[in-house]
């Protein structure tokens, strides 16, 4: 149970605290190749982990209509409060783009689904055929 902080307001504290109603995903404890169904009010991403906070992320018909390596910074409640290496409910989902300067924030997500590991074994194979190959030595 979350103990409300002394030195932190009380709309930081509830915000934590619905966080934690809401649910979401510790990225830390999904282990790579996991594939998530992020629905947010605009879109729907599909995140392929690759460890830690590194994804490939598509859903986006501006940002990622492709999939695209990104790093995930975690969520926000709409302001500057991040919520590091989370992807939560009721929040917006904050990542770092190669292609972009500042991080891209979504709309607020509304769901989130681990896929069953038989789709997300196929989800990956399509997505591994798509990633280019690395240019160098041979």
């Amino acid at each position: 149970m979350f103990l409300p902080h002394p030195n932190l307001g009380d709309q930081v504290n509830g915000n934590i605290v619905q966080s934690e109603i809401e649910g979401g995903v510790q990225l830390a404890a999904l282990p790579p190749a996991t594939v998530l169904q992020i629905q947010t009010q605009n879109h729907r991403y599909t995140a392929v982990m690759l460890g830690g906070s590194e994804a490939l992320i598509s859903g986006h018909p501006e940002y990622c209509p492709e999939p695209v390596q990104v790093a995930i910074s975690g969520s926000t409640w709409g302001g500057s409060m991040l919520k590091l290496r989370f992807i939560g409910r009721g929040m917006h989902l904050e990542f770092c783009h190669p292609s972009y300067r500042t991080p891209i924030i979504t709309s607020r997500i509304q769901d989130i689904q681990e896929c069953p590991q038989e789709t997300a074994a196929q989800i990956v194979a399509n997505t591994r055929m798509r990633i280019p190959a690395p240019i160098g030595p041979d």
